[in-house]
């Protein structure tokens, strides 16, 4: 069985097209077409229902491709179990990260990475945690470096790195902020309901984070005026140092500021960073070393 075809094909489908497909393969359409000719020979049954703008699998094709996936990751779990029996430092490794903190702490830890792995080819993949786990439930990530709570876990494997608070970041104007503390001291507890009344900066529908708040809004009468949704933490917090609204955010985009109050929230929410990656596959050793020295990162970032 020629692997190579096994890739052509996949990527077939993953595009829905043969002309896009070819592209990313860096191969001609003509020459991409003729081993499609000729697996479908070999097999005498058609794997893609063929339209301008849509060529999608045949049952037959569904089969294939599903089970090219599988031989694929064994072909994987084989080289890099032999790349670390014998110590070859070599291969690739992809690496799922959240669009915003994600890219920061790989900047971070990739140069320690990098001096025990420079042969390695690591590629890096900026996701949501949920377009990440659906990644790696397929196999197309080795491992993902998300956040989320033991709830919104899927059935693939998670390695626990660190525990992080979500708290309540409010404006010194607001006339609570006298009962809230500062980082580095033991934060005050308080009820959301008190802030029922006040607008919120929140995360955008979808987040695990704004699934937290939903959480909370609905263990208790909290249901405040939204001012506006971001992606990002860091808008979260600027909103509330600039004195406009309140809103609830991970410890780790906390900032020592005099004009912010923080509060630990009644029900205290945490998320867990996780390591996350198939079930089933084989964790290779510089999978393992990133995991670690992301550990090391994250260790250091909540300490601060």
């Amino acid at each position: 069985m020629d692997l190579k075809q096994l890739d052509y094909m996949i990527k077939i489908a993953e595009e829905n097209n043969i002309t896009k497909a070819a592209e990313k393969l860096f191969i001609t359409q003509s020459a991409l077409n003729q081993q499609l000719l000729k697996l479908e020979k070999e097999l005498g049954t058609q794997l893609f229902v063929r339209s301008r703008t849509n060529w999608h699998p045949t049952q037959a094709g569904e089969i294939y491709i599903e089970n090219a996936k599988k031989m694929l990751r064994i072909k994987r779990d084989t080289y890099n179990q032999i790349n670390d029996l014998l110590d070859i430092k070599k291969g690739k490794l992809s690496i799922g990260l959240t669009p915003e903190r994600g890219p920061e702490m790989f900047a971070t830890i990739y140069p320690t990475f990098y001096k025990k792995y420079p042969n390695l080819k690591v590629e890096p993949i900026e996701l949501p945690v949920k377009q990440q786990q659906h990644e790696i439930s397929l196999g197309n990530i080795d491992i993902g470096l998300l956040t989320l709570q033991n709830s919104q876990k899927t059935n693939d494997e998670y390695i626990f790195i660190c525990s992080e608070d979500i708290i309540l970041a409010v404006p010194k104007a607001h006339p609570l902020a006298h009962l809230g503390g500062k980082l580095g001291d033991k934060l005050p507890e308080i009820s959301l309901e008190l802030f029922k009344n006040d607008t919120f900066a929140l995360m955008q529908k979808g987040s695990t984070l704004r699934e937290i708040y939903d959480y909370l809004t609905a263990d208790e009468d909290f249901n405040p005026s939204i001012l506006l949704e971001t992606r990002s933490c860091h808008t979260l917090y600027q909103m509330v140092a600039e004195g406009i609204c309140c809103s609830i955010i991970p410890m780790a985009y906390a900032q020592p500021n005099s004009n912010v109050s923080y509060f630990v929230i009644k029900q205290k929410p945490v998320w867990e960073v996780c390591a996350s990656y198939k079930k089933g596959t084989y964790l290779s050793n510089p999978a393992k070393d990133l995991i670690g020295i992301a550990s090391s990162y994250w260790s250091k970032k909540l300490k601060q």
